[in-house]
């Protein structure tokens, strides 16, 4: 099994930037592929963008330029870095995580994009 800690959600302010981090309870050497979801309200859950455990990343249209995935092994820990961030990123943003053909969840932190 997996455990995933999400942090670093808040309020910030159109064209902002946050950083978001995912802790996981085991090694990410063993974990197939880790992602960030994200979920505005009355809408369906989105990805955002993942990594493989050989460090390559892909990001949704919707983010690329702005948001970067990226991965510390030593820390068992995958970030997503947010830039330039609009009121349509506000939502839930939920990490992920495949391992042993079973897909894991955080508990997810709050992003608020508004002025």
């Amino acid at each position: 099994q997996v455990q995933l800690v999400e942090s670093g959600g808040g309020l910030v302010q159109p064209g902002g930037s946050l950083r978001l981090s995912c802790a996981a309870s085991r090694s990410i050497f063993s974990i197939r592929t880790m992602g960030w979801y994200r979920q505005a309200s009355g809408k369906q859950r989105e990805l955002v963008a993942d990594i493989t455990s050989s460090g390559s990343p892909s990001h949704a249209d919707s983010v690329k330029g702005r948001f970067t995935i990226s991965r510390d092994n030593a820390k068992n820990t995958v970030y997503l870095q947010m830039n330039s961030l609009e009121p349509d990123d506000t939502a839930v943003y939920y990490c992920n995580a495949l391992y042993d053909r079973k897909f894991y969840w955080g508990q997810g932190t709050q992003v608020t994009v508004s002025s």
